[in-house]
């Protein structure tokens, strides 16, 4: 046994921290900033060890429970894909037919929300059918060394705006000081989809992203998952891999921290860290076709939580050189590789059920977990949509949204409606013959709606919250309200469906009355689980790629 293995986690934690204060210590020199992050990306790696690739075996089993079987269910959830990344909605960044195929033969939702602006309360949203403030999981989660590194890292960046890092006092209830990052996630207590699914005989698959947490009963195996092959760190491939094109974004913090913090791992049921085999989204792609052939006897329930197309930009030789050169700029070229390869991932997929004689009973729901992000610096990818992933501009929740089943829906058709991520579990279920057990619940079954057997709109309202940056759409209106800076934004959502023109002033009775159903919605939701410890500032209309003013229209996400 090594030095390092055996100290415990929290002492790890202070020798880390030990060596990053010696490492700032010592930085009067220019390249303090490349140093910093080095040093972090070293730590970290030591700390993670990935060991080679190996081999899964997918459980197998049949249905006996008599002869009517249930739906498959599959939900397909990319990573930070604008509205503007697909053609599905008669533009996108490149042509993506098998993505466009799944909506031409099922429902295109032409008003699909994300629960969230940002990954993890999305996901959170989507597996429970309730708001994540209900349960207290409202800010993503962030190791508590992150501020400080990134508060040094901060003072480098050239931007007229910079981060805000928020004092944690030691008498605040609510500061949960040395919480562990694994336990910063979505409370065991809530009731998962796949929990759910498994009072019908559901076996659930789990492939992919989480960030829902991973002690605590926390981890996917715990929330319901029979079998779960994690994501462990988040790079496609490793950096100096012949077959990857890497693209990297000197203009962006985070970006810089990504390339050295990150590693090429993934995790199977609890194991140690190993090397995945391939580009990561063709891996994760090619090992849900094997699980779905595992499973074609049985019922199951797949969670294909994507990675792609979040930064950082990777992508394979093969893809780069397909989609050709007809781009700005490398990093564009390569981000357009990257959703090729996504899209590929829904071709397989639908292959795959088409081979094993599941394609008819099974419901496949495609979305995002947000908008497009500002910090890749291309200013096209959520149009005809203002603003990023991190605003509650139409750009950070309006999402792709796709839904077949040919054997109870019909396709061809676009709903014209809001619906949310909130309402995956709920509509899920409702196809599975089951109801939420949960007291309250937010989202809805779409079936109804989408069968005619109910008329109206699914949702009167739906509401987004991250501290003190809040938003609600109801009856035809937007209302964003937030702290710093201290703004009232109102938009006529019928008359300017793309946020163009603000009307508070004109509209003082529709600004009360929308802040009342606000704060009333907020008197039902919890404490946050942990407090915020930064806020980051987004530009609404630019990137940092561009020139920024103090005069840019902006918000300040807090995390």
């Amino acid at each position: 046994m090594t030095f390092w293995t055996q100290l415990s986690r929290r002492k790890k934690g202070y020798l880390i921290a030990a060596l990053v204060l010696v490492s700032l210590v010592g930085m009067g020199f220019a390249n303090r900033t490349t140093l910093i992050i080095k040093t972090v990306g070293f730590l970290q790696k030591m700390n993670n060890p990935v060991a080679p690739y190996r081999a899964i075996s997918w459980q197998t089993g049949v249905w006996d429970k008599g002869e009517k079987r249930p739906p498959n269910i599959i939900v397909i959830l990319t990573d930070d894909m604008g509205f503007n990344d697909v053609s599905l909605y008669g533009s996108g960044l490149i042509e993506t037919p098998h993505i466009d195929r799944l909506g031409a033969e099922g429902v295109r939702f032409a008003n699909g929300y994300a629960g969230s602006a940002v990954c993890s309360p999305s996901r959170a949203m989507l597996l429970t059918g309730r708001y994540a403030t209900r349960f207290g999981f409202e800010f993503t989660p962030t190791p508590d060394a992150f501020a400080p590194i990134l508060q040094q890292l901060s003072k480098d960046d050239p931007a007229p705006r910079n981060f805000k890092f928020h004092e944690v006092h030691a008498d605040d209830p609510h500061a949960n000081h040395n919480m562990p990052y694994e336990a910063k996630g979505m409370p065991s207590s809530e009731i998962t989809l796949a929990e759910e699914l498994k009072r019908a005989g559901y076996h659930n698959l789990h492939i992919g992203k989480w960030h829902l947490g991973r002690s605590s009963g926390m981890h996917p195996l715990d929330q319901g998952f029979d079998e779960s092959l994690l994501m462990a760190s988040g790079l496609y491939l490793p950096i100096d891999d012949p077959e990857v094109v890497n693209a990297r974004n000197e203009f962006a913090i985070l970006d810089s921290v990504q390339w050295e913090v990150l590693d090429y791992s993934a995790s199977f049921n609890r194991s140690d860290n190993f090397r995945p085999k391939g580009y990561l989204t063709d891996y994760y792609t090619d090992e849900a076709v094997k699980a779905i052939g595992a499973n074609k006897d049985r019922p199951f329930f797949l969670y294909l939580a994507h990675w792609g197309i979040h930064t950082p930009l990777q992508a394979t030789k093969d893809d780069f050189e397909a989609v050709g050169n007809n781009f700005p700029n490398h990093r564009t070229r390569v981000y357009a590789a990257m959703i090729r390869t996504v899209d590929r991932s829904v071709g397989k997929l639908m292959q795959a059920l088409k081979d094993n004689g599941l394609d008819d009973n099974t419901l496949v729901i495609f979305t995002s977990d947000n908008g497009g992000a500002n910090y890749i610096g291309m200013p096209d990818i959520n149009k005809p949509y203002r603003g990023w992933k991190l605003s509650f501009f139409e750009g950070g929740t309006h999402i792709p949204y796709v839904m077949r089943w040919p054997q109870a829906l019909n396709g061809g058709r676009t709903y014209p409606h809001a619906v949310s991520h909130l309402d995956i579990m709920p509509t899920a279920l409702g196809a599975a013959g089951l109801t939420p057990q949960a007291k309250v619940m937010d989202g809805v079954n779409l079936l109804p709606y989408l069968t005619g057997r109910k008329t109206g709109r699914p949702h009167k309202t739906l509401i987004w919250r991250e501290g003190h940056y809040q938003a609600i759409m109801s009856g035809g209106w937007k209302l964003q309200r937030s702290m710093d800076p201290q703004k009232i934004r109102l938009f006529n959502m019928t008359e300017d469906p793309f946020e163009q023109n603000e009307v508070s002033a004109q509209n003082p009775k529709k600004v009360g009355a929308l802040m009342a159903m606000l704060d009333a919605h907020n008197k039902q939701q919890a404490e946050p689980m942990w407090t915020s410890r930064v806020s980051i500032p987004i530009w609404i209309d630019k990137t940092p790629a561009d020139n920024l003013s103090l005069d840019d229209d902006y918000i300040y996400w807090p995390n």
